[in-house]
């Protein structure tokens, strides 16, 4: 707290799976200072809502390490060590919230229905602090996006005064 008040800081990271931080992490944010929250999946839901953004740290480590193959293992006579290899993070993989997605589509869309990636984006980390993509097998939302094409209509468009091309997304007109 005595770094609160130096007004020094324009926001806070607190690493943590305790929702004894639930209190700090809203003091924080009553001061309008940014609170990120780094934690375990076990974070109680008050302490992730309590954050602006909150990252599983399953999503930021390889959870598991694959025993090395018999042609790289370490031989009596060999002199290297067996490199390490790591594998997906196949149990970080959750169920998809198609309800939770949509609604967050509809509320950052324009009248055409229409809604910029970075747009929607921010509208699903204000509803869901704890929402990343990475949670369902998509490094980025931008590849999540894409590939579920029975649920978006995507649409690269030319940004005003730039080469770049930005993506804009839409509900399916099929049955949602």
């Amino acid at each position: 707290m005595d770094l609160l008040y130096t007004r020094k800081f324009d926001g806070f990271c607190l690493i943590t799976s305790d929702s004894d931080f639930t209190g700090l992490a809203m003091r924080l944010r009553e001061e309008g200072l940014t609170v990120l929250g780094f934690g375990e999946k076990k974070t109680p839901d008050a302490f992730r809502n309590a954050c602006h953004k909150f990252v599983f740290t399953e999503v930021l480590r390889p959870s598991a390490i694959t025993e090395p193959s018999a042609s790289v293992r370490k031989t009596e006579n060999d002199q290297k060590s067996a490199p390490v290899q790591f594998v997906e993070v196949a149990e970080t993989k959750q169920e998809f919230p198609k309800k939770f997605i949509l609604a967050a589509l509809e509320q950052s869309s324009d009248d055409t229905g229409w809604a910029h990636l970075g747009t929607f984006g921010s509208y699903l980390t204000k509803l869901q602090p704890d929402f990343d993509s990475r949670l369902y097998g998509y490094k980025k939302l931008s590849d999540l996006v894409k590939a579920k094409t029975e649920l978006f209509v995507t649409e690269e468009r030319q940004a005003p005064g730039s080469t770049q091309k930005v993506l804009y997304l839409r509900a399916t007109k099929i049955d949602q």
